[in-house]
Parts: C-alpha cells; structure tokens; sequence
C-alpha cells in the first residue's frame, strides 16, 4: 500500500525556515529521522519510507506554492495512489503557532496551494494537516508574515513539533483518518 505525503512549501534558499515553509520542514525533519534522503525528480524533490508493510512517497513540491496541484497529480499518477491516501501538509494563519489540525477534507481557507491542489484535483476531499502558525501580522501584511522568518522562540520549538507531525503522518499511514484524528487533534 502506498501513501503520497507533500509538504507544501517553495523552492529556493530564501524561503528556507519560513512560516509558509513548514510542509518542507516536516518532511526534512521526517525523512532525516527516518534516514533517507530527498532526490531532485520530476515536480519536486522525493524520498521514500518503508513503514510496517506501506511506503510512503514523501514529495516537497518544486512547482512552487501557487501550483502545488501539478506535482501532486502527477506523483499521484505515476504512483498509482488513491486520493484517500494522501496527505498535504500546510501552514494555518488561522491556527496559534504549533497547533496541529488533521482533516479529512475541507476549503482552501485562502491558502493558494490548497487552492491550486483543489483546481487539479476538481474537489478538496483530501487530508491535510495543518499547522498552526499564528496570524500575529497588522492589516494587510499576510504575505510579509508567511514567508517571514521563525522568530527564535518559534524556531527552537519546531523540533518538538515536527516530531508530533511524524507521529501524525505514521498514524495515518497505519492506524487511518479518524483514529489519528481523535488521538492527535487538539494536543
């Protein structure tokens, strides 16, 4: 059985340790404690994990945020994975720093590559988990605030929180939806 988990995010050096970054933070820290190592492939950079029987087809998106859809469908075709096993995992304003949030399905909440995955997709009935980032940003600077750096408190508690988002991603992949729902959300 094979998972398809993309962490949205956006190539290239400056957006490195930014709040809309997140979803390539999580999957770095992943499949460094899983000890594999991302290749440069079509749409993106890959690693795959084995875990108890499934393989997990980790992909950070090379299309940037605003067109994350295409590197989503594409790995999904060329992996021959079903929509009910994939993971997206993405940044929320909406959510104070480091709170994570799986869901089944859901809006795209005005986040652009959610949208853009939901275009190729031609419905939003994937699961995502979001990460809270926090909304601390004056009127009109959203965008400043997501591709901003991680203030140095947020910065040192990211380990801890990307090790709750692998325990996340494996319960997934093992346990389904709804009993990694109950056991991770809120905590």
């Amino acid at each position: 059985m094979k998972y398809l988990i993309v962490g949205l995010g956006n190539i290239g050096n400056e957006y490195h340790n930014t709040r809309h970054n997140i979803g390539f933070t999580i999957l770095d820290a992943f499949a460094e404690a899983s000890n594999v190592f991302f290749a440069d492939n079509r749409y993106g950079a890959t690693a795959e994990v084995k875990l108890k029987g499934r393989t997990l087809v980790l992909l950070k998106p090379a299309t940037f945020m605003n067109l994350s859809g295409n590197a989503l469908r594409y790995w999904m075709q060329k992996e021959n994975i079903p929509t009910e096993n994939v993971l997206v995992i993405v940044d929320d304003i909406a959510l104070p720093f480091g709170t994570l949030r799986l869901k089944p399905k859901g809006s795209d909440a005005g986040h652009n590559g959610l949208k853009n995955i939901q275009e190729i997709l031609g419905h939003s009935d994937y699961a995502r988990l979001r990460f809270g980032v926090g909304s601390d940003f004056a009127k009109g600077r959203q965008v400043e605030y997501v591709l901003g750096k991680w203030p140095a408190d947020q910065l040192a508690k990211l380990p801890e929180r990307a090790e709750k988002c692998a325990e996340i991603i494996k319960s997934f992949c093992l346990a389904g939806m709804q009993l990694t729902m109950t056991q991770y959300n809120g905590k």
